[in-house]
């Protein structure tokens, strides 16, 4: 699978193959949507908070007497059955939304999100990108490269790029992470990706694997 390869000032320098190691994955679906739920669910965090019983004031004591008033056998009034009582099974700020998956799932995931959007066309490959720090600029480059400006667009760099990062932080919905950072949530937003210099051979040396998951995948067809 080939990916057009463009130049710092937006020309078409010719194509570039991408490694079946990171983009010649099966696109397993299932695998794919539980990385996400994972990722969305550790970063969740637990606002609402209602009491128990034993946290909202008022006294212990039995309403009446358990027999011989023809009342209801009622107990404290800090009883959930109450106005004012705590709240049964109600949210709490205690909550834990954290989730875990082996890292060879992980990585298997990842691989499968590169190749559904590289079979989609969303991959693009950026030769280099000068170190002025410039958003006139950048945005410049965006309108000549082949995306669509103001849809999601994730600029993957082998390593910290200060000019650039600085470039397009006023720039709506274009985001910039390292290689190693990749992940399945950023990269299925994302309405083009565009790989800058060596971050592909970046990420196949940190996610691509011989092992685990790796060894049932089958290549794409």
């Amino acid at each position: 699978m080939k990916i057009d390869l463009y130049s710092a000032t937006g020309t078409k320098k010719g194509s570039l193959e991408l490694p079946e190691a990171l983009f010649g994955a099966r696109v397993n679906m299932d695998l794919m949507h539980q990385m996400v739920l994972l990722q969305q669910g550790n970063r969740r965090r637990a606002v609402a908070h209602v009491k128990t019983r034993g946290e909202v004031r008022g006294s212990t004591k039995k309403v009446s007497p358990q027999k011989g008033t023809g009342r209801a056998r009622r107990g404290p009034i800090r009883s959930p059955l109450l106005k004012g009582g705590g709240k049964a099974f109600g949210p709490r700020s205690d909550a834990n939304f954290t989730r875990n998956m082996p890292k060879a799932m992980r990585h298997a995931a990842l691989r499968s999100c590169l190749t559904a959007q590289a079979k989609k066309g969303a991959i693009l490959g950026l030769e280099n990108y000068p170190e002025t720090i410039k958003t006139k600029a950048f945005h410049g480059l965006l309108q000549k490269l082949p995306v669509q400006v103001g849809r999601r667009i994730l600029f993957v760099l082998p390593e910290k790029h200060n000019a650039l990062w600085m470039s397009s932080r006023n720039v709506p919905r274009v985001k910039v992470i390292t290689a190693a950072y990749l992940n399945p949530e950023d990269v299925l937003l994302s309405k083009s990706i565009i790989f800058v210099g060596d971050a592909i051979e970046r990420a196949v040396k940190v996610f691509s694997s011989h092992h685990g998951l790796k060894s049932r995948e089958t290549p794409a067809k």
